[in-house]
């Protein structure tokens, strides 16, 4: 045991995730040349070489690609251990980062009021939001996210999951647009052009199964990736975007908000509710600044939406 650094697993787990020294140093807080020499004392401690250069990269041998969740596993085991297991929570003295993932729409609406909340009572806690490209739960599970924000996936049926509120969609366009000045009708609807925002880049969605019912269909223009960007395009045309009722929250108070300069239409057809959660990985479900953590969204997005469609409160789970 007196010849063990632990410190080696740590750096072993962060070169493997990276997939370069640059960039496990980054995330360890050292130098490049030490993270250099850590991955030397790895190599002589293994007998492996465990990464190799190809290219500007470098990629894992295939001993490294086989430690691989073990490290991870044993990394995450030993912080664990070493970390003080307290009862008691005091958020003012509290030292941490929480990686939030939440999409562009949700920050907009969500993430100054978020910040504003945790640091008037936490001032050491730091927070990363981070993209959403997918659904995927495995950030959640292997750690690199502490919270997701979003519509639950069916691919993570572990996943702890909190109420949030509901939404629905509506359709935005500029003020003074043509479509506002009589009852909107889906014959109305379709007579002009769309803009709608996908990650995936889908130009049909729940909208367009609803009016193929009717025998109807909309021309798309524009995918964006997303929905401020939606709205932004709509206010400097005479395109329709569809965005969440949750997009327009904070222009009721907010001059300098996305949504001044663009009108509400209520959609001439009836589209599924949008059900957002809070969601964590279960091993966190017991963790005091997690749970504060959880608590604390939950709050903010409770007084900022408003009551819609059945009460805005739903049990956690």
């Amino acid at each position: 045991m007196d010849s063990m650094d632990m410190n080696l697993l740590a750096a072993f787990d962060a070169l493997l995730a990276e997939g370069s020294v640059t960039g496990a140093a980054r995330r360890l807080g050292l130098s490049t040349s030490a993270m250099s020499r850590t991955l030397a004392r790895l190599r002589l401690a293994t007998g492996d070489p465990l990464l190799v250069r190809a290219g500007r990269g470098m990629v894992p041998t295939p001993r490294a690609s086989e430690l691989r969740d073990r490290v991870h596993e044993l990394t995450r085991d030993v912080r664990a251990v070493l970390t003080p297991n307290v009862s008691h929570l005091d958020v003012a003295t509290l030292q941490r980062t929480f990686a939030i993932r939440a999409n562009e729409a949700f920050l907009e609406v969500f993430a100054s009021a978020i910040v504003a909340a945790v640091v008037g009572v936490a001032p050491r806690v730091r927070l990363h939001f981070a993209p959403k490209p997918n659904k995927d739960a495995f950030s959640l599970r292997d750690g690199a996210i502490d919270l997701e924000i979003g519509v639950l996936g069916a691919s993570a049926p572990e996943v702890r999951r909190r109420f949030l509120f509901r939404d629905d969609f509506i359709g935005a366009v500029r003020t003074g647009h043509p479509l506002l000045a009589w009852p909107m009708t889906p014959d109305r609807y379709v007579a002009y052009g769309h803009i709608v925002a996908s990650r995936r880049g889908a130009f049909a969605g729940p909208v367009d199964d609803a009016l193929q019912t009717l025998g109807l269909c909309r021309e798309v223009v524009a995918v964006v990736p997303g929905f401020p960007d939606a709205m932004r395009i709509a206010r400097d045309t005479d395109l329709i975007a569809l965005i969440p009722r949750s997009c327009l929250v904070n222009s009721q108070s907010n001059a300098a908000s996305i949504g001044q300069g663009l009108a509400i239409l209520e959609l001439p057809v009836r589209t599924p509710e949008i059900v957002i959660s809070a969601m964590w990985h279960p091993r966190m479900d017991s963790d005091p600044a997690h749970r504060w953590l959880r608590d604390t969204v939950m709050t903010v997005c409770n007084a900022a939406m408003p009551p819609q469609r059945g009460s805005r409160v739903a049990p956690a789970n």
